[in-house]
């Protein structure tokens, strides 16, 4: 460590930390510090200038403000010190000026000197009655000299003395004023920059208070909507059950009305198992996390079979569902989140093409991407309405036969796709039909 740090960390131990003491008391000790320097200084010099007395006043106050350095340093009664520290300089000063040739000698200076002392260490609240003292007894002083010329006797032995004791104590003056305010300016500096940092530190936690808590917003808002759906459409199910096991109960049924009944049943059943299962998957992501297993597969392996069963359902509402395709491609997917996401595109489009409509699935590899595009000639999608689908927003929507929707299903098809790397795109018109792209990487 240079000198200069190692005086530094010599100063901070004598005057105290920022974490023992506040500024002013800081000061304060700063001040003890500089004042016993020049006292140990004056008691030698006043004895070689022939000036005894003053080097023995010297002394007395160099062993009192010692104390009370050790005072409100080590003991802590920091006030009280204050105090006896400026009534004591202000007695000393008195005395020093008497003994000391009046207005001859360097009293005025070390007064004026000590009101700076007095506005850095006392309490803000006593800065007038320590000033008014300072005049006071300075105008006093003077007065006893000009009427009393007597009782201030000149002391000094020669001129050469007074010369050179007005020239040290200017000199003592210039000192102590330079590193009090110095130490004052370092202070103030560093108060300012940790004030600002501090400020900076409150309004970064304030944005993150705002950003949490519009998260919060956000999460609370997709829970209200999610209840909300739970309790909707689960109610609409099981009162059709609950009618139907009323109906049976009740009443003699003939076979076709029976038969009518139980097929209405049956797609309202189907349609909340497939609804309840887009519940669980995404709230189960939503609390636990989502495992991807990400891997090279090919589409036949990974879509064959879906897109086989999708044709089936497809055909019950009179839809064509056709592929393009090489089914050799590989691409980088979770085989599981790939078959969920291109599975509710299909099933989408089912829902929202009319009957003799038909569906496309194609895949064409562009650069390191692979596409996997679903295209109906459905009802389409207006432009305010595409903003809002891949989120909870979207709501529930009915089919062109009247099937039922949770809302859910693009917001997993997303999620899903980005959580494989992939991303996620829609091409709609109203009346034109839809086309939902979905980007994957491509193996090698």
């Amino acid at each position: 460590m240079s000198l200069l740090g190692n005086i530094n960390k010599l100063w901070i131990r004598i005057t105290g930390s920022t974490a023992e003491f506040p500024l002013e008391v800081r000061i304060f000790h700063s001040v003890c510090i500089l004042t016993l320097a020049a006292l140990a200084y004056n008691i030698p010099f006043n004895f070689l200038i022939g000036l005894p007395v003053i080097a023995l006043l010297s002394a007395v106050t160099l062993f009192v403000f010692s104390f009370l350095y050790y005072w409100s340093r080590y003991r802590g009664h920091t006030g009280l010190a204050i105090t006896i520290f400026c009534l004591f300089g202000y007695l000393l000063f008195a005395v020093n000026f008497i003994y000391n040739s009046g207005t001859y000698g360097p009293t005025d200076l070390f007064m004026g000197l000590c009101v700076l002392l007095m506005l850095c260490i006392a309490p803000k609240r006593q800065h007038r009655l320590w000033v008014a003292a300072n005049v006071i007894i300075v105008i006093g002083l003077h007065a006893l000299e000009y009427y009393s010329p007597k009782q201030i006797p000149y002391t000094y032995l020669s001129r050469e003395s007074r010369f050179f004791d007005i020239t040290s104590a200017y000199i003592v003056a210039v000192i102590i004023v330079y590193y009090t305010i110095g130490y004052l300016r370092r202070n103030y500096d560093h108060e300012k920059r940790s004030a600002g940092e501090k400020a900076n530190s409150i309004e970064r936690k304030n944005q993150q208070i705002m950003q949490q808590n519009q998260e919060l917003e956000r999460i609370n808002q997709e829970r209200n909507k999610l209840m909300s759906i739970i309790a909707h459409d689960l109610r609409s199910p099981l009162s059709n059950i609950q009618n139907y096991l009323e109906l049976v109960t009740e009443y003699e049924l003939d076979t076709e009305e029976r038969r009518m009944v139980e097929g209405d049943l049956l797609k309202v059943t189907r349609r909340t198992i497939d609804m309840l299962g887009k519940l669980l998957v995404w709230s189960k992501g939503q609390m636990d996390g989502v495992n991807v297993k990400l891997g090279y597969v090919t589409l036949r392996s990974a879509l064959f079979n879906t897109l086989e069963l999708e044709r089936s359902i497809a055909l019950k509402k009179g839809i064509t569902l056709t592929t393009d395709l090489d089914w050799d491609i590989k691409i980088v997917a979770d085989n599981d989140m790939l078959q969920l996401v291109i599975r509710n595109l299909i099933n989408n489009a089912i829902k929202f093409t009319n009957i003799g409509g038909e569906i496309t699935f194609k895949a064409k590899q562009i650069g390191g991407e692979c596409w996997l595009i679903v295209r109906d000639n459905g009802i389409g999608i207006t432009e305010e309405k595409q903003s809002e689908l891949f989120s909870l927003r979207a709501g529930a929507t009915f089919g062109t036969n009247n099937e039922k929707g949770v809302g859910l299903g693009l917001l997993l098809c997303k999620e899903f796709t980005e959580l494989q790397g992939g991303r996620i795109w829609l091409e709609s018109n109203p009346g034109e039909g839809t086309a939902f792209y979905v980007s994957m990487p491509a193996g090698n």
